[in-house]
């Protein structure tokens, strides 16, 4: 297997940390705007089979063009959501296949933004699924840590713990903390703000998707390894959009355990326009505010020595086992920072989302996972990748009840 890894940034330089370990693959051109950053990612690797480019993700020609330089047989895209559609673009003229960790945008509904939908995350790539379909080729989307994993345990849940399900509730939440920062997100803060202040998705049987309010029905929910109890609220993401499209559920739920804190800031950040993506301004200098934002704040990348706690991404899930009995189970994955820096030198947030395109591709060159057109994770056997998962040194868990 011949990879082009677009994005050189928190997560796919831990990318490249993790597939280093791996045998699977012959060739990893790694691509970055900033030709010094995917430099300083293949450095790190020490390994032959890993070389640097410089691309620019909004031009196709310039893609497609590197696709076939280096006669790559996948694209991954690890850049955020802005660039989906160029990439996606490019690697289907190109005849490659196509991995993403996030969707194309969506934009709310003009007149009814917090009951119906808009234009959903991932329709543009749907709409070109036919296409894919036509190419023989794969675009594996949303395969991250959520999406992705959490979607993975959507498929098992499915097909070995339940014979139906009420609820599919992915729950998201954290300990960790950053020294030394009062505000120091552990993620892209760009995606941060689009899918915290965007109206939330959820799914039910009966009513189809629609939205609701930023930040809305708040629970406690209990994470597991000592995690403890966190507060979650609805929050946009992809399961919700992925979720029904393959797996028989009455409801879709995501909620994120944000605290607080961190909400006060984004709804300060929308109140104030500086969540804005149309540029203003500034002197002589037009910009956009939330490029501001997020170039006032540290890189996440960086944050792994000040860091200190766990994350866990996880699924619950409600309904009736195999059993006929009433079931209720989370399936989770956690990361410890001590354990990703001192292992890979990647912080526990950006490793975990990293760990699970890497397991993907290693399925897709052994033909464990195959299948052609726009496909979420839910599409294909859980087992072959919860199994490598765990040989990777990551296992999953579950806890009942």
């Amino acid at each position: 297997m011949r990879i082009l890894l677009v994005g050189a940034g928190g997560v796919g330089s831990a990318l490249t940390g993790i597939a280093a370990r791996r045998p699977f693959f012959d060739t990893l051109v790694v691509a970055d705007f900033d030709l010094a950053r995917a430099e300083k990612a293949v450095a790190a690797t020490g390994d032959p089979r890993f070389t640097a480019a410089r691309v620019d993700a909004t031009d196709e020609d310039a893609v497609r063009a590197l696709l076939a330089e280096h006669s790559c047989d996948v694209l991954v895209n690890a850049t955020d959501p802005r660039f989906v559609m160029p990439l996606f673009r490019a690697a289907l003229a190109a005849g490659t296949h196509y991995l993403d960790m996030a969707m194309s945008l969506s934009h709310p509904h003009p007149d009814h933004p917090h009951t119906l939908t808009g234009v959903k995350l991932g329709d543009e790539q749907f709409a070109l699924a036919a296409e894919w379909e036509r190419a023989g080729r794969l675009a594996l989307v949303g395969i991250g840590v959520e999406p992705g994993l959490s979607d993975v345990f959507a498929r098992y849940a499915a097909d070995h713990l339940f014979s139906h399900i009420v609820e599919l509730g992915v729950r998201d939440g954290s300990d960790i903390t950053v020294r030394g920062h009062d505000f120091a997100p552990s993620f892209n803060i760009w995606t941060t703000i689009e899918e915290c202040l965007n109206p939330p998705v959820v799914w039910e049987r009966e009513r189809g998707w629609f939205t609701t309010p930023p930040f809305s029905e708040p629970e406690v929910f209990e994470f597991p390894e000592g995690i403890g109890p966190v507060e979650c609220v609805n929050v946009e993401h992809e399961e919700v959009l992925l979720m029904p499209r393959w797996v028989q559920a009455e409801r879709v739920t995501f909620k994120y355990g944000l605290g607080a804190e961190f909400i006060g800031v984004l709804k300060a950040l929308h109140a104030t326009g500086l969540d804005s993506t149309t540029p203003i301004r500034v002197g002589g200098v037009e910009v956009s505010p939330r490029d501001v934002v997020a170039a006032a704040l540290p890189d996440p990348a960086g944050l792994g020595e000040l860091m200190t706690g766990r994350t866990c991404a996880g699924l619950w899930v409600t309904g009736t086992g195999t059993d006929g009995e009433p079931r209720e189970v989370y399936l989770y994955h956690v990361v410890d920072n001590e354990w990703s820096m001192r292992e890979y030198g990647a912080q526990a947030v950006v490793w975990q989302t990293a760990v699970n395109p890497v397991v993907a591709l290693e399925l897709l060159a052994t033909g464990a996972w195959t299948g052609s057109g726009v496909l979420g994770p839910e599409a294909f056997d859980a087992v072959p990748f919860l199994d490598l998962l765990t040989a990777y040194g990551s296992p999953w868990g579950m806890r009942e009840g």
